[in-house]
């Protein structure tokens, strides 16, 4: 644990990632204004001591709808991932563990699914679907997780053949018990960093679909389509335009950093550091 506090750069990330979990889950509270209320006196005012984000073009206050728009980004992200992993997880276990012909058909499907550009899929996919927030999210963790299936695939073939396993088998465990007992939960290193970083990747594709009107519906507040209605008034008001950004960027990189630290954390090469 040492390491990780050791690392500026992980600690930076933990300490980015708590402040946006923590603006998201207290917004009611913390939040000055109903994200939806329109004042029509307030129409695009620049940041000052009563809307210290400014408010947008029709009146509403934007640091509000800022924290309302975190608690939509993390949750794509969350859950998303959620259901990237979890099918990941499945389909890497058993291509590791049955081998064979099992292996070669999901290995071919996880190729099929990587030639296809992610973006452009969920944007396919999307546009036959009434865009919502969970629509977005099921979009995402399914067209997501077959980089998870490769890391608990490799992790699997290299623990296959490990004494621990060879004992399970020899003592009549079943497959399923020598599965989830022994070797997922020794395979779980690269997946727990991947599932921080796809998180950020998650956040990313969110706040892209609102922007371009496929997310995140108005009046919903979502960092995407407060970006979507800056584009707008981009050359007189910029605060529409560098807050959101701003979240976006702090977001994916205290992520990306958080992914690093743990990265060093549960390396075991740097248990004894």
């Amino acid at each position: 644990m040492m390491i990780f506090f050791r690392n500026p750069l992980a600690l930076s990330g933990l300490i980015i990632i708590i402040t946006i979990l923590f603006l998201a889950i207290f917004a009611p509270l913390i939040a000055p204004y109903d994200p939806n209320y329109i004042d029509i006196d307030s129409i695009l005012v620049a940041p000052n001591t009563n809307h210290i984000m400014g408010t947008d073009g029709l009146g509403r206050d934007v640091f509000s709808r800022m924290l309302f728009g975190a608690q939509i980004s993390l949750l794509v992200g969350f859950v998303a991932v959620g259901i990237a992993t979890l099918i990941g997880i499945i389909l890497g276990s058993v291509a590791g563990f049955y081998r064979g012909w099992v292996d070669s058909l999901i290995m071919r499907l996880v190729d099929i699914m990587l030639s296809i550009p992610t973006f452009f899929l969920i944007l396919a996919v999307i546009a036959f679907l009434t865009p919502s927030i969970w629509n977005i999210m099921i979009v995402i963790g399914l067209t997501s997780w077959m980089g998870v299936t490769r890391l608990v695939r490799a992790e699997f073939f290299s623990l296959r053949q490990r004494e621990f396993v060879l004992a399970a088998e020899t003592m009549g465990a079943s497959d399923f018990k020598i599965i989830f007992s022994h070797l997922l939960p020794n395979s779980l290193t690269p997946v727990i960093v991947s599932s921080v970083l796809g998180i950020a990747s998650a956040v990313l594709v969110e706040s892209g679909l609102s922007f371009l009107g496929l997310g995140v519906q108005a009046p919903t507040a979502s960092w995407g389509n407060i970006l979507t209605d800056g584009k707008e008034y981009i050359q007189f008001a910029w605060w529409l335009s560098l807050f959101p950004g701003l979240a976006i960027l702090f977001t994916v990189l205290g992520y990306n950093l958080l992914g690093e630290g743990l990265r060093d954390i549960l390396d075991p090469k740097n248990k004894n550091k």
